[in-house]
């Protein structure tokens, strides 16, 4: 039997949420994804902004359900769901936030892919570690496992004394994290095993006599740059040995054996099938000046397809701040994606920063179509492939430059209301030169999760209409006196 849907709407959305429901509905049969039919209601409550509908304002407005066994909301109403779920007795779930993401919605059935899931655990470095005291090193580790970290990786420099090694170990163990140490010094390697590290980085088959003498699990790596035989010779020692153990073929630079070095792992992979594997890769990250969501992206795309089990990540560039978070999504995302047997496409937006897929959801005649609509003072922002649209009861103005619109705004005397629409206009001038997603309210999303206070932008769009209105009624008053 269809599901039947009640989807709940304002003025504004209600002609266009008919309209796409008439499209999904009639082209299900060709659609490139199956969804279970469905029944559809449209209940517009009375609201012209999205944002503005919670969940109090609909159990006051809305009598009934009309038999629908499924509660559909925008996905920018806020609020705690349950309360209507209680009231109506039916499921309620909020949509996607445009609706003209309906379609990929009913294609995914209402659901938000699963990124519980990875396979790859992920060693953050604090390279810097021998300058910082015990208390500051805790804090930064402290960050990265907030951005995923699983292991705390203390970089120690050459020729740089790291007196309180020792304790900075046993202080981030005794709080409970894993701990690596990164050095070419076997004193400093021996000392931190003997301190109860987790793991060891990096032993080659010259020093991996140190593993024999603590419990740490080694890295292990080629005694020379690209000398596969040595680390292969170090990795049949432990095998014989039945010693755990991560290998690492080295991830070189761009235009410093980048493409050699992915062979490498190729071929370790390869001749080792069942082995764990870790790549370190900040000599990427880091050292190119491009946004590294994408490095991350494509890296973690190699790591999926070779099976590689463990990253060494670092943060230490300024454009390279969040990447230990986006190496976080990105295992996700191809470990779903893996899963799936699909490409990494419609899991997160979260590495997508300066672009979006479909960045604009209306054209200029549905944008104009809608602005006929609109009988109230209030300014409505959108943005089309044309430019940005602004508009109210009073008219419709396109234009690709913010301070065009300036003088046709009304706004000289009203600073509340200027200072909004040039926050607003100069977010949606940036949506269009880039080609992102523009609503109205919410920033820009730059792929990693921004802390937003929508309530406070929308009170204050509300404060400067009702400061706009009550100087209307003042004006009227002091007329009708003179």
């Amino acid at each position: 039997m269809a599901e039947k849907l009640l989807f709940l709407t304002g003025k504004l959305a209600e002609k266009s949420l008919n309209k796409v429901l008439q499209e999904v509905t009639a082209n299900a049969e060709s659609a490139p994804f199956k969804f279970p039919r469905f029944e559809y209601q449209v209940e517009q409550i009375g609201v012209s902004v999205a944002a503005l509908m919670t969940p109090e304002l609909i159990a006051r407005r809305l009598k009934n359900t009309g038999g629908a066994n499924k509660m559909i909301l925008p996905g920018l109403c806020q609020g705690d769901l349950s309360q209507l779920h209680r009231q109506y007795g039916i499921p309620v779930e909020r949509g996607p936030e445009d609706l003209k993401d309906l379609p990929q919605y009913f294609g995914q059935g209402g659901k938000v892919p699963d990124l519980s899931q990875h396979s790859v655990k992920i060693f953050a470095e604090i390279v810097d570690a021998p300058d910082l005291s015990v208390d500051d090193i805790v804090t930064k580790a402290n960050k990265f496992k907030a951005q995923g970290a699983d292991v705390i990786d203390l970089g120690c420099l050459p020729n740089r004394p790291f007196p309180h090694l020792k304790d900075t170990i046993q202080t981030l163990k005794s709080v409970g994290f894993q701990v690596s140490v990164d050095s070419l010094n076997t004193d400093d390697l021996l000392l931190a095993g003997k301190a109860g590290v987790d793991y060891l980085l990096s032993l080659t088959e010259k020093t991996l006599w140190i593993a024999d003498a603590v419990e740490a699990t080694p890295v292990l790596i080629p005694s020379r740059a690209g000398n596969m035989a040595s680390l292969y010779r170090a990795i049949e020692i432990c095998l014989k040995n039945s010693k755990p153990f991560l290998a690492d073929a080295i991830l070189d630079p761009i235009h410093f054996g980048l493409a050699d070095s992915i062979v490498r792992y190729h071929k370790v992979r390869k001749k080792y099938p069942n082995i764990q594997i870790i790549m370190g890769v900040g000599n990427v990250t880091e050292l190119t000046d491009a946004d590294t969501t994408g490095i991350n992206a494509v890296l973690f795309g190699l790591i999926s397809e070779l099976n590689i089990n463990a990253v060494l990540a670092t943060s230490v560039s300024p454009h390279a701040k969040n990447a230990i978070a986006e190496a976080d999504i990105a295992r996700r995302v191809m470990f779903a994606a893996h899963a799936d047997s699909r490409l990494p496409r419609g899991y997160s937006m979260s590495l997508n920063g300066l672009h979006d897929r479909k960045p604009f959801s209306y054209t200029a005649p549905e944008i104009n179509e809608m602005a006929t609509q609109i009988k109230d003072p209030s300014f409505r922002i959108m943005v089309s492939e044309d430019g940005v649209h602004v508009f109210n009861r009073d008219g419709l103005q396109v234009g690709v430059d913010p301070f065009n619109f300036y003088k046709g705004l009304g706004v000289e005397n009203d600073a509340s209301h200027a200072f909004y629409l040039g926050v607003e206009l100069a977010r949606a001038q940036i949506a269009h030169q880039l080609g992102k997603r523009y609503v109205q309210d919410e920033e820009l999303n730059w792929g990693m999760q921004l802390t937003q206070n929508k309530v406070a932008k929308v009170a204050h769009r509300e404060a400067s209409i009702k400061e706009k209105q009550a100087k209307i009624t003042e004006n009227q008053i002091k007329n009708n006196k003179d």
